[in-house]
């Protein structure tokens, strides 16, 4: 998870007490794993003297280190030289390039979240795209972090990419303009009567940016003759996290009790419950009700927001199930250039459910029917249990209890074009709004039970699918 600028002393401080104990460790390492050291130091000593081209110890070493941690989980690296600038970037929230989260997979880069508003997904790429080329150049089982350099840039100028999307028959060039990414983590508007907050990344302060977003937005109601605002859509769509105190933070604007999140790692001082009343007094929309829309590219934090709300039946998940990356990183520093991030707990909803590979199913799920590559895309997206080396969740669920029902839904059968014709650019979000505007004045609880609103009027009597 990325690391707001607030918290990076004290992880460092908590993290270097953790590493005296690691160290000690090193002196009791079971006797049966010496033999092993040996055939290490034997294979460095063989390629020393052996390899056809003189290697750098730097070279040998990293290599070591770096397949250690990937053959723990996709998460876990180690970070020196630009792949910590580039955290660092991150944290500060303002760099030049295309504004894409990805990761390795299978020795692909594969597009976690395009960050909204960024030149990336101005391009038109989505999650669960794979960059096979850049400028005609194959990536593929190569350094990530060589790949994510040459992405980065300076704004104004332009990258070439090759693009496999899964769902269609043959690759294809997306040319793509650098710019300044200067992060806007909420960005906020009063449609009609209902509110629309969207978090685009969990970095300092999101909670507190939520909360002045609803201030402003029922002063906007106020002024501008709408009535009051009958409820609010947060939208966690393509947020791939950040944080995991703005995760509870922004969770606690919205709960008044109980557990928001839980984590339990191998270690006691990792095991923690974070509880409601913590960061935020109250419910800041007391018996307003919300909408969450959440997809295939919502991570990590994102997915701790939604369990919560979620689970203490404060607002209705509506959209696609979430990626399902239910661990906890921690940065521990190696020195002033050097440092892993290794993943050092699970956490769990407040009923108890690890969102680890299966994450977080909508209570009603909604289809991005406006995206012409939304289906086939739906059908064969990547998450995290798809991911090689990922952790496996503690109830040891089978990729077929992860699918859901694929019978159509006769609400979900207008075409983009169809919708393209009524002005609907965003089928998820214009289906969120107007639920709540049926629903206006009644409990989050019941939203969900509404009959819905569809776009295709031979489907208007339909029942709810799920609630």
């Amino acid at each position: 998870m990325k690391f707001a600028p607030l918290m990076r002393a004290a992880l460092l401080v908590s993290a270097m007490a953790v590493l005296p104990a690691a160290t000690s460790g090193l002196a009791a390492v079971d006797s049966r794993v010496n033999p092993e050291f040996d055939k290490l130091f034997h294979i460095y000593a063989l390629i020393k003297d052996n390899y056809v081209d003189q290697v750098d110890d730097d070279k040998l070493l990293k290599g070591a280190i770096d397949g250690m941690l990937a053959s723990l989980d996709p998460h876990s690296n180690y970070l020196d030289g630009p792949s910590l600038q580039r955290l660092e970037t991150m944290i500060d929230g303002n760099y030049s390039g295309l504004g894409l989260s990805v990761v390795e997979d299978e020795g692909a880069v594969k597009i976690i979240a395009p960050f909204k508003g960024s030149p990336a997904e101005k391009a038109g790429l989505k999650a669960g795209d794979y960059i096979t080329h850049l400028d005609g150049v194959l990536y593929y089982e190569r350094d990530l972090d060589e790949a994510v350099s040459k992405m980065r840039g300076a704004a104004g100028t332009s990258i070439k990419l090759t693009i496999y999307r899964p769902g269609r028959d043959e690759p294809f060039d997306v040319t793509v303009t650098r710019g300044v990414i200067e992060l806007e983590p909420v960005t906020w508007e009063l449609k009609e009567n209902v509110g629309y907050i969207s978090v685009n990344e969990f970095s300092r302060d999101v909670g507190v940016d939520v909360a002045k977003a609803i201030t402003d937005l029922r002063k906007q109601a106020a002024t501008k003759g709408t009535g009051p605002m009958v409820g609010l859509v947060l939208d966690l769509r393509q947020n791939p996290g950040g944080s995991l105190d703005e995760a509870v933070a922004l969770s606690d604007l919205f709960l008044d009790k109980g557990v928001i999140v839980s984590q339990r790692g191998r270690r006691a001082s990792e095991n923690q419950f974070y509880r409601a009343e913590t960061m935020f007094k109250g419910d800041a929309l007391k018996g307003t009700p919300i909408a969450v829309l959440v997809d295939a590219g919502s991570a990590s934090a994102s997915e701790i927001v939604a369990g919560a709300l979620q689970d203490q039946h404060r607002a209705v998940i509506m959209g696609e199930r979430t990626f399902g990356k239910g661990s906890v990183q921690s940065f521990l520093p190696l020195d002033r250039t050097s440092a892993i991030k290794l993943t050092t707990a699970r956490y769990y909803t407040p009923s108890g459910h690890s969102v680890q590979e299966g994450g977080i199913e909508p209570d009603i799920e909604v289809p991005q029917l406006s995206d012409p590559d939304a289906r086939l895309r739906a059908e064969r997206a990547v998450r995290e249990s798809d991911l090689r080396g990922h952790l496996i969740n503690e109830a040891g669920l089978e990729d077929k209890d992860l699918e859901s029902d694929k019978t159509d839904d006769p609400r979900f059968a207008a075409t983009p074009k169809e919708l393209e014709a009524q002005g609907i650019k965003d089928f998820q979000l214009h289906y969120a709004i107007s639920t709540l505007q049926r629903t206006a004045g009644k409990p989050a609880a019941l939203a969900a039970a509404a009959k819905p609103v569809s776009p295709n009027p031979a489907a208007t009597k339909a029942p709810a699918k799920k609630d």
